[in-house]
């Protein structure tokens, strides 16, 4: 669910008090663990990390005019989500943070990149922490652009199949086999 909130505050003013408390202990940690070259702000009516113009002129591929995310946070309808896009894609990333949030005992409910959770005590805080910290502005940039010139550059999944060839307008019908 988004948010209208043009500034955290006024996103973190908008939450019920048990919703802040958890939204408001995960932000500290992100911040505590967070690039100098990352920012923090509203984008995509949740709480941002990003790497913003001044850094990365480019933005984000799927809009230029939004700058590069790196995280979000957020409270939905049922659960609140930490978006970790430093995980996403990167396998070694990914696998490091299983095996560090077992070690940490707690149980893991997570998407792709998104990590849900109900309370503050489902949650490892050093481990998101780590995960923040292990990936510095720079070598996400670099992450990023290593991923969007492999999408480049891949060849099309369609076949090399010419055409059928069709009467003036009309579509190709699928031929059946008839009974002689």
């Amino acid at each position: 669910m988004q948010s209208k909130a043009t500034t955290v505050e006024q996103y973190l003013t908008e939450l019920p008090a048990d919703r802040r408390e958890a939204i408001a202990a995960v932000r500290e940690v992100i911040l505590k663990n967070l690039d100098k070259d990352y920012e923090e702000g509203m984008q995509y009516g949740m709480i941002g990390y990003y790497v913003s113009h001044r850094i990365f002129p480019a933005g984000y591929h799927c809009d230029p005019r939004q700058p590069l995310p790196f995280a979000g946070l957020a409270s939905q309808k049922n659960y609140m989500s930490l978006y970790m896009m430093s995980i996403y894609g990167d396998q070694d990333q990914l696998k490091q943070f299983q095996q560090a949030w077992a070690k940490a005992g707690k149980k893991l409910n997570m998407g792709k990149c998104c990590l849900r959770f109900k309370r503050l005590d489902d949650l490892a805080l050093d481990v998101i922490g780590e995960a923040v910290r292990r990936v510095p502005a720079k070598k996400y940039i670099a992450r990023y652009e290593a991923i969007m010139s492999a999408m480049r550059t891949k060849p099309s999944r369609k076949s090399a199949k010419p055409a059928t060839p069709t009467k003036a307008g009309k579509s190709p019908r699928k031929r059946t086999k008839t009974a002689k």
